[in-house]
């Protein structure tokens, strides 16, 4: 039998209960814009106002150093400011042979990137599971990946029998290092005691791979498809200044054979701003296999 005393109590936990929980129902009826999903929206919308602001601080500051040719450490006097390359970036969008050194360009880093993160993914897996792999592969990689892609130029060119493919070799090299080492660390870094539960529940060696491994070296793969994107775009343009007919790149070494240098300046930003919009596509189509994941802590989105 409850006494009065323990009857009072449960009144009043009730009553406090009740009481605390009425305002939370009319908050959440009165403000439902205040939810989870909006705040994550603010959120992102004062990150991305900070980095516009971020970069157009560096517009001001580019047009200050141009403008006064300021000479310290480096010589601001013959470059210019953003008004010239704005102009030249505004003519060169009513040319059709501009779209036409995107094409090339944009057609290049696809081809030579898939190959790479195919190949890439694939020699990365079984060098990290295989040790018979790794030991005949590895060598290889530790000696032709420090070489730059300039130097690759004239060997392509020998090897291969068109310009063509020679950039889209040169452009694939970039790619593939990166993406294969970070897959080799990726796959080593599993855990055995993962490996050692699934084989314990009956788990075969694919499965254990399909299930186990891959999913487990994701992170690290997912990175190095983002910095071979990056790789691949200056490999691309090392090609194109040399040997290449058409490209950004090739636009960018003609623009300085005719000392046009608002044109140079356009070609340099406008690699930046391709080079930034593919690697961000990367991230995008390869967000999905981290869900598992769940939330992190960290600055990056």
């Amino acid at each position: 039998m409850s006494t009065p005393q323990a009857l009072q109590v449960e009144g009043i936990g009730r009553t406090g209960s009740e009481t605390a929980r009425a305002p939370g129902r009319a908050g959440a009826s009165a403000s439902p814009e205040r939810g989870p999903g909006m705040a994550w929206i603010r959120a992102m919308g004062s990150r991305y106002l900070l980095r516009l602001g971020s970069v157009a601080l560096g517009v001001v500051a580019w047009q200050l150093l141009s403008s006064h040719g300021v000479d310290f450490i480096l010589n601001f006097q013959n470059l210019p400011g953003p008004l010239p390359v704005w102009q030249a970036f505004t003519q060169l969008l009513h040319q059709k042979v501009f779209y036409v050194d995107i094409g090339y360009s944009l057609q290049r880093i696809g081809i030579a990137y898939l190959l790479a993160a195919v190949l890439g993914v694939g020699i990365g897996v079984l060098m990290g599971r295989f040790s018979l792999v790794h030991d005949v592969v590895t060598p290889y990689i530790e000696i032709l990946r420090p070489i730059p892609a300039v130097a690759w130029v004239p060997l392509a060119i020998l090897m291969l029998p068109t310009e063509e493919s020679s950039i889209v070799f040169i452009t694939f090299l970039g790619a593939f290092f990166p993406i294969v080492i970070n897959t080799v660390i990726g796959v080593g870094q599993t855990p055995k005691t993962l490996v050692q539960a699934a084989r314990s529940l009956g788990a075969g060696n694919a499965a254990i791979l399909w299930h186990v491994v891959l999913p487990s070296a994701l992170p690290s793969i997912t990175a190095g498809l983002a910095v071979g994107m990056g790789v691949a775009w200056f490999s691309l343009l090392a090609g194109e200044m040399i040997s290449g007919q058409y490209g950004i790149g090739y636009f960018t070494w003609n623009a300085y054979s005719l000392i046009e240098y608002p044109q140079i300046i356009v070609g340099m930003l406008c690699i930046g701003g391709l080079g930034t919009l593919s690697t961000h596509l990367v991230r995008l189509a390869t967000r999905p296999l981290l869900r598992w994941q769940g939330d992190k802590v960290g600055a990056a989105p």
